[in-house]
């Protein structure tokens, strides 16, 4: 009957659109939170969760059907490209799955500010005569809409959680609540703000999940470091952006991956990372007007964006939250390894321009410009060489934490070499897969696909879809890699 009622629900909407020539995007919203709010209550009518997952799953395929055919348009036709109708049963699907045995309320509340914030975010954006528009990603998003999704991700959790927390054992206090929805709707209003084409329906319910979750299941004094853990990555994201060390996006990026980091995994896991992020930002400044001969030649300036941080800190991040669901000191020394690859690779970078001697190609060993992806200098090699010990150093200290006390000397250098052999396996893969393109106004070759005038520029090696970012990705899951298996042959 639950599944019969949402079907339903969505055929007369698409009815009463249909006859009153209602516009789609009003009948999309309606759509989005009607099904949210009967979503809400489906706790207090199911037993188990089988039927739900069902639903959920009928629903992703047929939604996913209706955007690549065009039917349903009440449901699908918004003015972008979006595959938004499918996340939202997706999302379901996936609480379902995790919070269903001992976090309904998590389930419950998610939905609803999937339901409710997210459509109201949306609402205020569209409606203000003026907005304060600003772009993160591929869609614009509003500072309207982004506050209308705070305040309203605020209101449900502070106002909803002690009143449903009894289904779940909680006795959850007012003031208790207010703090726990403040987190959850900064880091819900974050994501929100960063995403396209949709993907809000899934990234900003589970990001509020993700903190509800962590508070909910943590003692007070973890709660305190994951707040003041967040306090300091808005800070630093802040700051970074008012320096030029990042661009907006980058800044949130790093807002979300620091708040994770510095806020869960405490100055165990933060001062790599802090290390890496601070001295390479100022690397990335020296030199200007030396490097400033590099512009046209790299993809991205000096200012890091979302792309490069996630590709610099993604796997550090995911590897911090294994360690926080799968505990294992192994996870440490292998985040290491992480880092240390992506700094070997930026320090190889920033120090290796400045070589007088022509860098060589790391495929033929002939020499090449300089600037050129997948040439190695001397230089270089030493710059990337202190980076990755750098690092290593600056997460050593606390490495009494690893239960292998006696082989600290063999891993410190486990992780510097892992870091400096990653390091060229990005320029491996610059010299071989990543796309190296030839502007057509200066013939000169580029990482980037607009050039000279604005003109597009034109391909000449590797894979299109292989950017520096991607590469920058492999280097650190190969940083990673090899210090796993360092750690199998020479420690286990």
């Amino acid at each position: 009957g639950f599944f019969a009622g949402i079907f339903l629900f969505i055929f007369i909407a698409e009815k009463t659109r249909s006859a009153l020539g209602w516009p789609a995007e009003v009948n999309r919203k309606l759509v989005h939170i009607g099904t949210g709010v009967l979503i809400f209550f489906c706790v207090f009518l199911f037993e188990s969760r089988v039927p739900l997952i069902w639903m959920a799953v009928i629903f992703i395929v047929i939604n996913f059907l209706g955007v690549r055919s065009g039917k349903l348009k009440g449901m699908h036709d918004t003015e972008r490209h979006s595959y938004g109708t499918v996340y939202y049963p997706l999302t379901f699907l996936i609480l379902v799955i995790t919070c269903w045995d001992q976090y309904k309320v998590i389930l419950m509340l998610c939905m609803l500010i999937l339901a409710l914030a997210d459509a109201a975010a949306a609402i205020a954006g569209e409606n203000i005569k003026q907005p304060h528009e600003f772009n993160l990603g591929r869609d614009k998003k509003s500072m309207e809409g982004s506050m209308t999704m705070l305040l309203c991700t605020f209101l449900i959790v502070w106002i909803l959680l002690p009143v449903i927390g009894y289904m779940d054992g909680l006795n959850v206090a007012w003031t208790t609540s207010a703090w726990i929805a403040l987190l959850a709707a900064l880091f819900a209003t974050a994501l929100e703000a960063l995403s396209s084409s949709g993907s809000d329906n899934i990234t900003a319910p589970l990001g509020a999940a993700f903190i509800l979750h962590y508070m909910l299941t943590h003692p007070p004094a973890d709660n305190i470091r994951l707040s003041v853990g967040m306090g300091l990555a808005l800070m630093t994201a802040v700051l970074s952006f008012r320096a030029r060390f990042l661009t907006g996006s980058g800044s949130v990026g790093v807002f979300l991956l620091a708040s994770v980091i510095f806020g869960i995994g405490g100055w165990m896991w933060t001062t790599p990372i802090l290390a890496f992020f601070i001295f390479s930002s100022l690397l990335s400044k020296t030199g200007k007007v030396h490097k400033r001969a590099f512009e046209g030649v790299f993809e991205k300036s000096s200012q890091r964006d979302f792309g490069q941080v996630l590709a610099n800190g993604g796997i550090p991040g995911a590897l911090m939250l294994c360690w926080l669901y799968f505990p294992n000191p192994v996870w440490y020394p292998i985040y290491l390894g992480a880092l240390a690859a992506v700094t070997s690779d930026t320090w190889g970078t920033e120090i290796g321009v400045f070589s007088k001697s022509e860098p060589r190609s790391i495929r033929n060993f002939k020499k090449v410009s300089a600037g050129t992806s997948g040439g190695i200098s001397l230089v270089g090699t030493l710059g990337a060489f202190t980076g990755a010990s750098i690092i290593t150093f600056s997460g050593w200290v606390f490495e009494s934490a690893y239960s292998l006390r006696p082989v600290n000397e063999i891993l410190f250098w486990i992780i510097v070499f892992s870091g400096l052999a990653a390091g060229f396996v990005d320029s491996l893969l610059g010299a071989t897969l990543q796309a190296i393109y030839r502007c057509p106004v200066c013939k000169k070759i580029t990482e980037r696909q607009i050039h000279c005038e604005g003109k597009d520029t034109e391909l000449i090696s590797g894979w299109k879809w292989m950017n520096n970012d991607l590469v920058n990705g492999f280097c650190s899951a190969s940083g990673a890699f090899l210090v796993w298996i360092g750690l199998q042959v020479f420690v286990s």
